[in-house]
């Protein structure tokens, strides 16, 4: 069912070559599962799409403004990947376990508090001058979302465990189920197929539903199965289970920051949707689109990210300084790589790419501007995530959180605000704004690495 990327004791590795390998073992079945987890989205969109521009731009924007509040809750435990794949470098597997059942109940503590935020942004939603077509097409998903918070946070909990100890292909497999799930509840559900009802864009909130139980269950599955199958330590269930204030503790000192971070970049990508979505319906249907093939492709550098979190808080647990160093250069070049590919599609083919949504020409016009600064800020935005994810394996969470609010809230939003409506440029200005941001983190994350790398070596003796 599943594999173990080894962690074999070194120090002083020859150089980041080494690193790539194991990198990418770990790295690509977490990223297949990131693309799932975007896939899930694009598809609620497709299958929408025969229902018009407002289907398209409601369902979209739920789900952003969704996953505004839910990214409070998966940030929170964040902090398991450093704590556990330090532990998990440093040979104490009872203390990975421990970990896990802290995550699942500071998962479960935020759920609550986080379902209140949506149902409060539920109800002013129409003060924020949104096109009321979409309007009323969010009000119905977010009536079905709020419902996936405590499914959705047992997967981030089981999942940041399981990569953190090297266990990535259930993660994969809860994707790829869920994806299947997804796709079939829509059609069910949509357009009232298997002797179900057509709820419409409705439909594609409850598919969600549907899917994100599946996701929470197979990671569970899959930790159970491991330990039953593999005798390292006491198994997940015979730990200690009980919620301890200390550790509870050092997970929120960890993610509360790495919250914060996420929150503020995906914020930022809410509030330029918002300001969207008082454009036109082609405009909206446009950055949507748009939106939707840029996070795809950011997918393979989260994928990265999460990998290089794993890899350096190995080194970490096991007092390995240059191997840390290594293993969070390899990853940006991995990241540097697959984003550059990533923007000469944008460039070559946007007029291709976003006819898989729409065959409306208006949306595809904007789109191709769109992608266009799309290609722009692809590399960066790779190389910013997958810094904010080595900076994690070494337990450095601050300065993620740090630049991002500086770079989108002090910077790319009010510049996109001020082209968008006193200039006059749209949804393109917006854009400018967005790129601006993603330049300016992925500069000063990559510089805040070199530097936080180069101490934990010259701490190790190195």
């Amino acid at each position: 069912m599943s594999t173990v990327v080894p962690t074999t004791p070194r120090t002083g590795a020859p150089s980041w070559r080494g690193e790539l390998r194991p990198l990418s073992r770990l790295a690509w079945p977490v990223i297949l599962a990131e693309i799932g987890w975007m896939a899930m989205g694009i598809v609620d969109t497709l299958m929408v799409g025969p229902l018009g521009p407002e289907a398209i731009g409601g369902v979209g924007l739920a789900g952003i403004l969704f996953f505004a509040v839910a990214a409070c809750g998966m940030g929170l435990l964040l902090g398991l990947d450093t704590v556990v794949a330090q532990a998990y470098g440093a040979g104490d597997h009872d203390a990975c376990r421990r970990w896990l059942w802290q995550g699942l109940w500071l998962g479960m503590g935020a759920a609550l508090p986080l379902a209140g935020l949506l149902w409060l942004e539920r109800i002013n939603i129409h003060r924020f001058g949104f096109n009321p077509a979409i309007v009323a097409v969010v009000h119905g998903n977010l009536d079905v979302l709020w419902l996936t918070l405590w499914p959705l946070f047992v997967y981030a909990a089981a999942r940041r465990y399981l990569q953190a100890i090297g266990l990535v292909r259930p993660v994969m497999f809860a994707l790829l189920g869920a994806n299947v799930i997804n796709t079939i509840a829509n059609w069910a559900l949509i357009y009232g197929h298997l002797g179900l009802p057509a709820l419409g864009p409705d439909g594609a909130a409850w598919a969600t539903f549907v899917a994100r139980v599946v996701m929470a269950v197979v990671p569970v599955v899959a930790i159970v199965w491991h330990d039953l199958r593999h005798h390292a330590g006491t198994p997940v269930w015979a730990v200690r289970r009980r919620p301890v204030a200390a550790e509870l503790a050092e997970l929120l000192r960890l993610g509360v920051p790495a919250m914060l971070q996420m929150v503020f970049e995906v914020g930022g990508f809410a509030v330029a949707s918002s300001m969207a979505a008082s454009q036109r319906p082609a405009a909206i249907a446009a950055h949507q689109v748009s939106l939707e093939l840029a996070g795809l492709a950011f997918m393979v550098p989260l994928g990265i990210a999460s990998a290089a979190a794993v890899r350096v808080g190995h080194a970490v647990g096991r007092r390995d300084g240059p191997g840390a160093e290594h293993a969070g250069w390899a990853a940006i070049l991995l990241g540097v790589t697959a984003m550059s590919i990533t923007a000469l599609a944008f460039v070559v083919l946007p007029r291709l790419l976003i006819g898989l949504f729409t065959r409306d020409p208006d949306v595809i016009r904007t789109g191709t501007w769109l992608l266009g600064f799309g290609a722009i800020f692809a590399v960066f935005d790779g190389v910013q995530v997958i810094a904010t994810g080595a900076l994690r394996g070494l337990g450095e969470t601050r300065r993620p959180m740090i630049w991002n609010f500086v770079a989108y809230w002090g910077l790319g939003l009010p510049i996109g605000y001020t082209l968008a409506f006193v200039v006059g440029w749209g949804v393109v200005g917006i854009w400018i704004g967005l790129s601006t941001s993603l330049i300016i983190v992925g500069v000063a994350l990559t510089r805040a690495w070199a530097r936080a790398a180069r101490d934990w070596r010259l701490h190790c003796g190195v």
